[in-house]
């Protein structure tokens, strides 16, 4: 199950992380690849030690765990370190997928916040591959994609401009993908029936359904 939230992170947030990144704070992503990654790894991150980045990724952090979709979609319990990306014209990142566990963090669910305004820059589409077809993604700023990483994916070569993103892995309470889908179903269910004194039992036995089958499945 894959989840798009729009504006995660609102315009002014967006604007104070691009403002944090220098070009001084960026160096070859192949340092924090795999052996195999590496080899088809080609962009740019920024140093996870600037004080700079780490109050950028903070307020990523911040946005992911509050946000009401993402926490009952994802049920984050860990998330790893997050990186700011940066592809300039040429770069890309091929056919790759994410290790079991990075950074002590068991990689459930990966994300993808992107930063960069789409107008300002081609190619740099977060592709999916999958048995029916490949998913394209590329979204606007301030906007996240979050998805299974046992995913094979990629990111398409930039042909213009500069692509800035917030890259990441959430550990999840459910480690079920099926699970966290069915809770999720529950929560929506429970989004699109009003509160009203008709509904009163009925929200409730969905509340107790959902939140026993949390005592059941979440680790």
């Amino acid at each position: 199950m894959a989840i798009l939230v729009d504006n995660l992170l609102d315009v002014h947030s967006v604007t104070a992380v691009l403002n944090s990144l220098s070009d001084d704070l960026f160096v070859d992503g192949k340092k924090t690849a795999g052996k195999t990654a590496r080899a088809v790894k080609k962009n740019l991150q920024a140093d996870p030690k600037s004080p700079k980045i780490i109050a950028a990724t903070k307020l990523v952090e911040q946005a992911l765990r509050k946000h009401p979709i993402v926490t009952n979609s994802a049920f984050p319990d860990k998330l790893s370190n997050i990186i700011i990306s940066r592809y300039d014209e040429g770069m890309t990142y091929g056919s790759h997928v994410d290790n079991a566990f990075i950074h002590a963090t068991r990689t459930d669910l990966s994300f993808t916040l992107f930063l960069s305004d789409p107008d300002t820059y081609d190619g740099g589409e977060l592709i999916l591959q999958k048995h029916d077809g490949d998913d394209v993604i590329k979204l606007p700023q301030g906007s996240v994609y979050i998805y299974p990483t046992r995913e094979l994916h990629y990111v398409a070569p930039v042909t213009r401009g500069v692509r800035y993103a917030a890259v990441g892995w959430i550990q999840s309470q459910v480690r079920s993908e099926e699970h966290r889908g069915t809770l999720f179903d529950l929560y929506l269910a429970l989004q699109q029936m009003a509160d009203t004194e008709e509904n009163k039992q009925a929200r409730l036995q969905i509340l107790k359904a959902r939140s026993n089958l949390m005592r059941m499945w979440a680790e």
